[in-house]
């Protein structure tokens, strides 16, 4: 990695077939370390349980409210300031509860590629 400044953009957002929408803030080859996006779930969804193999995730909520269910923890409710941490392989997904959008950051370690990702959406969060 070497000094730069990545200029925000956050017209970027696209829609994913995990059911949220996703900013990429800060993932390139530049830096393999980490990525960040800005994920955003519309009131009353949820997204599609899933894990990454081989990465780390960390949720830290920007606004709204939901329910995360992260692996083998009982769900549980969620609110700006709050952070998720998400080992490799642990299944995930997230509900948004509130009436507003559920916006939060998510930091993967190293950054997130999409060959990492696996739906699981039809198994038992208890692979």
């Amino acid at each position: 990695m070497k000094e730069t400044i990545i200029e925000g953009n956050l017209c970027r957002e696209f829609y994913t077939a995990e059911k949220c929408y996703i900013t990429e803030l800060s993932n390139t080859p530049d830096d393999p370390e980490a990525s960040i996006a800005r994920a955003r779930v519309e009131p009353g969804i949820t997204t599609r349980r899933h894990r990454l193999r081989g990465t780390s995730e960390r949720y830290y909520i920007l606004s709204g409210k939901g329910i995360v269910e992260v692996g083998e923890l009982a769900p549980q409710e969620v609110y700006p300031g709050d952070i998720v941490l998400i080992p490799p392989m642990c299944p995930q997904r997230i509900t948004n509860t509130g009436s507003e959008d559920l916006v939060f950051l998510a930091v993967c370690t190293p950054r997130f590629l999409i060959d990492v990702y696996e739906d699981i959406e039809d198994s038992s969060m208890r692979e």
